[in-house]
């Protein structure tokens, strides 16, 4: 990176953090608001609590990223042309990309944290920082689940536990597990003190295992001896802990994968649930986009605030802001009433503004 774009770098770099540390700061005050006397009186430590305040942001983290990179751009490129340093770039032949390369580069990094958010870290420790604040911030018992209830459709096969034991769902107690046939008759019944998800397996401890027939009745197993074991692996069991863990959390706080896996396996939903998942899906999945987004129309705002008026400039990027997440909200209302495909109404706002940004972005130019 040349040595003008590493200045361009570190000028966007310290208003980005002092937004996003802005942002935080006013959710974290808010919040301790309510929980900083049971947070002082349980103790938990500072990276427990740290934690806690990362897991409950996680959610709305794809709201505050876009915002923050909206207003660093903004200001970044009207004290450029303020302090008319962005016309002695321009006048020594260096190109409007070339100056807007850095901030876009940040954009894009940006996009991919908030995809990894999204994927990875919201899944595992959201629905952990909400268990935390209803459990009066009891670590221990936080970190027990409760029971759980889990339904594959697709298998035919029904899975409840009394107690899961740790946050990944790999270990449950007290453990009951259904099969039926494909005419919806039962098959079997399986109940085990402990289930283990061992080496891509489910291991069950003291198993014992009922048999059914045709017409409900009790029936004796065709293997008594394998039957008869306590300790017991059932590799045929497709079910994986995330897809238990992601049928028991908030509907927010799943992955994308988890999502599409969820309508997969679950093909008899009703027409509502399916709509409001494929487009929940999917919304999801663009989230990130709006990273690059806001920065291509505040980078062009930012020029234009430095010529005409600061407030103008501000105004407009707000208002471009906030129509975005309009037209989002518009969009799932109509794909959860019916008036529009889930999968379109999801797409549609993040192409038709990252169209309009390219466009701003290239009359900027």
């Amino acid at each position: 990176m040349k040595t003008l774009q590493r200045y361009i770098l570190r000028e966007y770099l310290v208003p980005l953090g002092y937004c996003l540390a802005g942002f935080v700061a006013i959710y974290v005050l808010f919040e301790l608001f309510g929980s900083f006397s049971r947070l002082m009186e349980m103790n938990l430590g500072a990276l427990v609590t740290v934690k806690y305040f990362a897991g409950y942001l996680a959610p709305y983290f794809h709201y505050l990223a876009p915002a923050a990179l909206m207003l660093a751009a903004l200001y970044t490129m009207w004290s450029f042309c303020r302090h008319s340093e962005l016309v002695a770039m321009r006048a020594s032949g260096i190109s409007f990309f070339a100056i807007s390369f850095p901030i876009l580069l940040v954009a894009a990094l940006m996009a991919g944290f908030v995809a990894w958010v999204n994927e990875s870290y919201m899944p595992r420790n959201a629905q952990w920082a909400l268990r935390l604040k209803k459990e009066r911030f009891d670590l221990k018992k936080a970190e027990r689940s409760g029971r759980l209830d889990y339904r594959n459709a697709a298998a035919r096969r029904i899975w409840s536990a009394d107690d899961v034991l740790d946050p990944r769902g790999s270990h449950l107690a007290g453990v009951d597990i259904t099969q039926d046939r494909p005419d919806g008759s039962r098959l079997f019944r399986i109940h085990a003190e402990r289930a283990d998800w061992l080496d891509g397996e489910w291991w069950l401890d003291g198993c014992t295992v009922q048999h059914y027939g045709l017409r409900g009745e009790e029936i004796a197993t065709k293997t008594p001896e394998l039957d008869a074991l306590k300790l017991r692996v059932f590799p045929d069991f497709t079910e994986r802990p995330v897809d238990l863990m992601a049928q028991s959390r908030k509907q927010q706080y799943n992955s994308v994968a988890g999502k599409f896996r969820h309508l997969e396996s679950n093909p008899n939903l009703s027409e509502d649930t399916r709509r409001e998942y494929t487009f929940a899906a999917w919304a999801q999945l663009m989230s990130p986009l709006a990273c690059i987004i806001m920065t291509l129309f505040a980078i062009p705002a930012g020029v234009s605030t430095a010529r005409q008026s600061v407030f103008k400039g501000i105004l407009g990027a707000l208002a471009m802001f906030f129509a975005f997440y309009a037209l989002v909200i518009g969009g799932m209302i109509a794909a959860n009433t019916g008036y529009a495909n889930p999968v379109a109404a999801a797409v549609f706002p993040y192409v038709i503004f990252l169209v309009a940004g390219l466009v701003a972005f290239r009359r900027q130019r």
